[in-house]
């Protein structure tokens, strides 16, 4: 479940009405909730360690879907471990004190400065995406002294997902080497001495609601680790990545259940029965996503013959998620409305300068009025961490509540800040 409800007839993020949140902090702005965050981690965490023995399963956080310090400094504080992929998010894992033995780091992009600051470290584990990036990997570590562990990220061309965009695991897609080639990076590896390869990894996309595609996965993984290990590799672990679905159309009553959660669990159990490996786990979006709202204000309501325009003070630069994936988020006012209270049809828009900041067309909502407050639901995951300054916008504020007090985990940015990250050139004067 999440913790947003109304509470004398105004929404609440946990004890905290976010009419005070708006009025105090100023909108546009994210609100979390870590009763929330708290409640989905522990459910995850219980359930995978119902699949291995004590200590062989390991949860690490996918820290693209919302690096918050809060966020961060919430989960390290229940055990978590953080994936990263990127040099920014390992040094903001460490800043949030996530220890570096709790760390992985993946990508297909990784640079020669980014894998030293990374061994030097003594993160955990890297995720190695190509035979370039062992080779690299290796003249790190041993440049450093060091032999870092690793696995290799394989595609096992089974992709699924809830968009195009966010599908990682078919052969059109970027990530991981082939099934074909470990055996041969394998024992090319063995000879390295700066990498120290311990098993494999694999993610096949993001938003997936049925078990079956994970299944058939896991099993071309399994196969994949009988067969490396008949030719003498050690295959240790087993890092299954991330992409369990979470609701993004949620009623009023919404209860996050552990159904999904179970049968995955269940699953996994099942296709590694008897394997003896670590497992390692990549949530995201099912920690945060339904953690987290954007509170934003009603500016202007643009009645045309045919339609009616929303404008409101969030923007495609501070969610941009129905832009770039045409992703539904639920929209409730922040004023409970009455049970029959009138409605309209609005196309709910931001102020930036493109037709396609458009959140949603056609959204039946209460009647609004200039200054009414909505939000935007399910906002935890990909909003803050994808935002942007796109026309001189500043970045979004955020706000973390936890029972009856908040605390701003983000400021928003200020003008002066966001003028002073550039440089006149010299010739100017």
């Amino acid at each position: 479940m999440h913790h947003f409800a109304y509470r004398d007839g105004s929404l609440h993020a946990e004890g905290v009405d976010l009419e005070r949140i708006a009025a105090e902090v100023g909108t546009p702005v994210y609100v979390y909730s870590s009763a929330t965050i708290e409640r989905h981690y522990k459910l995850f965490a219980a359930a995978m360690k119902t699949v291995a023995p004590a200590g062989r399963t390991h949860v690490f956080y996918a820290m693209k879907a919302n690096g918050n310090l809060g966020v961060l400094k919430t989960l390290g504080a229940l055990g978590a471990g953080i994936d990263t992929v990127s040099e920014g998010e390992v040094r903001k894992a460490l800043a949030a004190g996530i220890p570096a033995g709790r760390i992985v780091f993946s990508g297909v992009g990784k640079s020669a400065e980014e894998l030293r600051f990374a061994v030097e470290a003594g993160i955990y584990q890297v995720n190695i995406e190509s035979e370039s990036e062992l080779d690299l990997l290796s003249k790190v570590g041993a440049a450093l002294g060091k032999r870092q562990e690793a696995v290799f990220r394989v595609n096992p061309d089974i992709g699924a997902g809830g968009h195009a965009k966010i599908t990682t695991g078919s052969s059109e897609n970027k990530f991981g080497v082939s099934f074909e080639e470990v055996g041969r990076l394998y024992a090319r590896a063995a000879n390295m001495p700066g990498v120290r390869i311990m098993g494999l990894a694999l993610h096949i996309g993001s938003q997936i609601h049925e078990i079956d595609a994970f299944e058939a996965a896991y099993a071309k993984i399994v196969a994949l680790t009988g067969a490396l290990r008949g030719e003498g590799h050690r295959v240790d672990r087993l890092d299954l990545g991330g992409g369990l679905g979470i609701p993004y159309d949620i009623p009023k009553t919404f209860d996050y259940g552990p159904g999904l959660i179970e049968a995955y669990a269940a699953m996994v159990a099942k296709v590694t029965k008897g394997l003896d490996v670590e497992l390692g786990f990549e949530p995201g979006r099912l920690i945060v996503g339904n953690a987290g709202i954007l509170l934003t204000r009603v500016l202007h309501l643009n009645q045309r013959p045919m339609k009616r325009f929303l404008v409101v003070d969030a923007a495609m630069n501070d969610l941009v998620r129905p832009a770039m994936y045409e992703a539904y988020h639920e929209i409730w006012p922040v004023k409970e409305p009455a049970p029959d209270a009138a409605e309209v049809a609005y196309d709910v828009v931001g102020p930036i300068c493109e037709t396609g900041d458009t959140f949603t067309t056609g959204r039946v909502l209460p009647v609004m009025k200039q200054d009414d407050l909505i939000a935007f639901m399910t906002a935890g995951a990909y909003g803050a961490s994808m935002s942007s300054t796109y026309n001189q916008r500043l970045l979004v504020a955020e706000v973390m509540v936890k029972g009856e007090t908040y605390a701003v985990t983000r400021p928003r940015q200020s003008y002066e800040a966001l003028i002073g990250t550039d440089r006149v050139p010299e010739w100017f004067g």
